[in-house]
């Protein structure tokens, strides 16, 4: 059979971009003087074709076309040459849905080294991100980096933190991986992967049992686009597997910089007095307006990117229109929790059902799937959801502004002892989630609650350090004096070593802790404008109403768990044979 190529453009996000490569790709093919045609998956055929090239990305179920003849050519390949990635699939073809055909390699035994193919260690690349982009991101890379050198593999791993991508992968090192990790508790860009077998787990995942994130990538990693690493057909996309808890923290890690700047941008206008910002034209009036601008930007946010976490790019307009909506509607940040996912999932629904001739597939996520989807978005709110959402949290927050003393201090107990639960995990974020949508509706005990609580583990564990001093070995000693800085940065993540090899008594050490500092800030009817900083956020004046109260609370709780631990724990025989060792020696 003489050789015939039919490109099929596939990339639901750049749909136009994706055309125009797969004709460029069909003309140079056509001047080599094979046979080449272009044709939208929907209508696409394997028919006689020696050659099946998907233009972006490995569609979902590719059950129709023979695997030994599907290649897979990315956009910005193509785009930086496309005679060269023309060769390379005519050459590679079948490669991007066989190269997981055979059985998958089990995790190397202890000091055994897993080898490729080639016969050189395997190469893993890897994301990791998380919602805040601080602690989880950079602790989850550095396990990472640790656990492949303890294994004998080599990684390049890319965090996408607070100030944006560091050690960006370069295509160079996507293009000779084995296998692709993304320990990310957000949605992120995986275009880039395409053909690639991905291994997607939580941030927590890797840090915590990181030679079993390496374990269940090599055995369980599917074909970016949805083919199962076995070579068989997968289910559903791995972005539609993230559920509801990934796509509400992407939405939750967009929206929190205008947070933190509204917050506190609010809080510089009382410098110059509680009612300054009345006078209009002053810098505290500018300060407050500028602080209520960002406020106003988060319930859309929020709504926006929960709905491209679901549908990517397609799902943004609508999903910002029902976050607009939902502020009009005074249904709260509730109400942009519900319009995100409604956004989402209508757009992800109109991309796949929706199937248009391939001259026109260009229009679908620019012109069609925004517009129906927005529209349906609109009416849904103002004649189904809005209204009852809106009682809904008007309700809740007549609740949490009427309380009396008693209610005050259980919901604080509540928050302190959640924010403990799993150091960072989805009751932290819960807790923290559920602070953070109150700053809108300018109740600021609860968010004060969620900080004081979550600084109680890293500090009270340090605190343990020093008190037990003898039950610890050096390393933990060390560790602790680390997590100690990391706890006043709000960072609870520096008590994860410790929970992670002790947690039956770590656990609930945290967790009395932070529900007493709860409940005192409760009773102390303490106030947070800004949703991060930890006790940095005392700088700031009027950020926090009574400082010396606030630092008390979270003093007390961290105390109780330190001296709980300190109690509890049990002596490590490491470090009860160093001081036996140096009386030997004696």
């Amino acid at each position: 059979m003489s050789t015939s190529v039919l490109f099929i453009p596939n990339h639901p996000a750049k749909a136009a971009n994706a055309l125009i490569l797969a004709r460029k790709l069909a003309s140079l093919a056509q001047e080599k003087g094979l046979r080449a045609e272009v044709a939208a998956l929907s209508d696409a055929a394997a028919g006689d074709f020696s050659r099946i090239v998907f233009v972006g990305q490995l569609p979902e179920q590719i059950g129709a076309f023979p695997a030994d003849r599907i290649a897979v050519a990315g956009l910005q390949e193509v785009s930086e040459n496309a005679a060269a990635a023309l060769q390379r699939v005519l050459d590679e073809s079948g490669s991007a849905a066989q190269s997981s055909a055979a059985a998958p390699a089990a995790a190397p035994a202890a000091g055994a080294t897993a080898v490729s193919a080639a016969g050189k260690p395997l190469h893993f690349v890897a994301i990791t991100a998380c919602p805040t982009g601080v602690a989880h991101t950079f602790m989850a890379a550095d396990a990472l980096k640790q656990g492949a050198a303890k294994l004998g593999y080599t990684i390049d791993v890319e965090t996408q933190g607070s100030v944006g991508a560091k050690s960006i992968l370069s295509e160079e090192s996507i293009a000779r991986a084995d296998y692709v990790i993304l320990a990310t508790d957000i949605e992120v860009d995986t275009s880039r992967f395409a053909g690639k077998k991905v291994y997607r787990c939580p941030t927590g995942f890797a840090l915590k049992q990181t030679d079993k994130a390496f374990a269940e990538a090599v055995a369980n990693a599917r074909i970016q686009g949805g083919a199962a690493a076995s070579g068989q057909t997968a289910a559903a996309p791995a972005k539609e597997k993230s559920g509801f808890y990934k796509h509400l923290l992407t939405g939750v890690s967009f929206m929190l910089p205008l947070v933190v700047a509204g917050g506190l941008l609010i809080a510089m206008s009382f410098i110059f007095g509680i009612n300054a910002f009345e006078e209009k034209g002053s810098l505290a009036a500018v300060l407050m307006e500028t602080g209520k601008a960002a406020f106003g930007l988060m319930v859309p946010i929020l709504a926006g990117y929960i709905a491209y976490s679901i549908a990517d790019r397609p799902g943004l307009a609508p999903g910002l229109i029902g976050g607009a909506l939902a502020v009009q509607l005074q249904s709260g940040f509730l109400g942009g929790i519900v319009a995100g996912f409604l956004a989402g999932y209508l757009a992800l629904l109109l991309v796949k059902h929706i199937k248009l001739p391939v001259t026109m597939e260009a229009l679908k996520p620019i012109l069609i799937v925004p517009l129906i989807s927005s529209l349906a978005v609109g009416l849904i709110m103002f004649y189904i959801v809005g209204e009852p959402v809106a009682q809904l949290f008007a309700a809740m927050n007549n609740f949490l502004t009427s309380m009396g003393t008693a209610n005050a201090v259980l919901l604080g107990v509540i928050i302190g002892a959640m924010m403990c639960v799993d150091l960072g995990g989805p009751i932290n974020k819960a807790a923290y989630t559920f602070s953070v949508g109150l700053l809108t509706t300018q109740n600021y005990f609860p968010m004060a609650t969620a900080m004081a609580g979550g600084m109680v583990p890293a500090i009270g564990i340090a605190i343990a350090t020093m008190l037990a001093k003898r039950k610890f070995t050096e390393s933990e000693v060390s560790a602790g004096k680390a997590s100690f800085v990391l706890g006043l940065c709000f960072i609870s993540e520096g008590a994860i070593p410790f929970a992670a090899r002790d947690p039956m008594r770590v656990i609930p050490c945290c967790i009395a802790g932070g529900a007493l500092t709860g409940a005192l800030v409760a009773l102390f009817q303490n106030e947070l404008h800004a949703p991060h900083g930890g006790i940095f956020v005392l700088l700031i004046p009027n950020a926090i109403n009574k400082p010396v109260m606030y630092l008390l609370a979270i003093a007390a709780g961290s105390l109780l768990t330190g001296v709980l631990y300190a109690v509890l724990k049990r002596k490590d025989q490491a470090a009860a044979a160093a001081p036996a060792a140096g009386t030997a020696a004696g």
